[in-house]
């Protein structure tokens, strides 16, 4: 139900052209491409939205499942996407600092990843139909918005990651949609402590963006790529990662201390406190590095929001509905 997350991982292994030796081939490359590692990313907002349905007593296997899948199907679908228009507007090239993207360095052609981006959106729209037909037809709308989101990202007249809305749809869509949407499915509406759990959930998804685009913010400007790190500078990047994080971790206290109207306290709540030691060493990267330097902050950024999430998901669900 979101956007890309930004891929963690290694070196890309080609400069386009053609595969280099001792590269992956047949499924392998079609699972490199999926990027397994942002695929939590997409775990983690149905997790936190099942949790905030466990508390409010409406929790239904199916439509968690099945939400759970829609997810995947659409992150990976928009992996797709990205790997093969990212490589076609040239922001992709032998240069790149990140993960290896599979047009780019050569191991699938253009037509082979659009045929397999079309397939698993295609998965992810007959998820859909079941999910309209148990929780009803605002999930149309949150399906489509959420497939034409994830090829729109990068895709189409006007992709929104190289026009600097990239944060703002990644928050979006991991964060509201995604977790309240879950919410929704399974308990016939959205309830207050939904909208207040995808706050968190959405920021570390984006913080995971940031990471990523002050990465590669230089190659991104050549290739007119006008991400925020980009139009902002590496000190702009810096302060929207730190106030991110910081979002993440105060909300679940202040949900915990009752602070939030209309939600009573809980100190189960407050779990995701725990992962506050996480954040130190992908912030210490991401003040001092730069380039390839900040893969490892992508990474450890990315586990943040999945012992965060995961954490805030069993406070949720043992906090009550309040």
């Amino acid at each position: 139900m979101s956007p890309s997350a930004p891929a963690v991982g290694a070196a890309p292994v080609a400069g386009g052209g053609g595969p280099a030796a001792g590269a992956p081939r047949g499924w392998r490359v079609w699972v490199l491409a999926a990027r397994p590692a942002t695929l939590s990313a997409a775990i983690v907002p149905v997790a936190v939205g099942t949790a905030c349905a466990v508390a409010a007593g409406k929790f239904r296997l199916g439509p968690a499942l099945g939400a759970l899948l829609g997810a995947i199907f659409i992150q990976i679908g928009t992996n797709f996407a990205n790997d093969v228009f990212d490589a076609e507007k040239g922001a992709d090239t032998a240069e790149r600092l990140g993960p290896t993207r599979a047009v780019q360095a050569g191991l699938l052609s253009p037509r082979q990843m659009r045929a397999g981006m079309v397939v698993v959106f295609g998965l992810a729209f007959l998820i859909g139909i079941y999910l309209v037909a148990v929780a009803g037809w605002p999930l149309v709308a949150i399906g489509l918005a959420s497939i034409a989101s994830g090829i729109a990202y990068t895709g189409g007249p006007y992709p929104l990651g190289y026009h600097g809305l990239g944060d703002l749809f990644v928050l979006v869509f991991f964060g509201f949609v995604a977790v309240c949407g879950t919410a929704y499915v399974q308990a016939g509406a959205v309830p207050l402590l939904a909208w207040w759990a995808s706050v968190p959930v959405g920021a570390l998804a984006t913080a995971i963006l940031v990471v990523n685009n002050q990465r590669d913010r230089v190659t991104d400007e050549r290739a007119g790529k006008r991400t925020l790190a980009v139009r902002f500078g590496r000190g702009g990047a810096i302060a929207e990662w730190l106030l991110l994080v910081a979002i993440a971790e105060v909300v679940p206290l202040l949900l915990g201390l009752g602070v939030v109207p209309g939600i009573a306290p809980s100190f189960w709540r407050c779990l995701p406190l725990a992962s506050l030691p996480l954040v130190l060493a992908p912030g210490r990267r991401v003040l001092r590095a730069e380039g390839r330097e900040l893969n490892p902050a992508l990474g450890a950024t990315a586990r943040l929001l999945l012992v965060h999430g995961l954490l805030f998901a069993v406070g949720l669900a043992l906090g009550g509905g309040g």
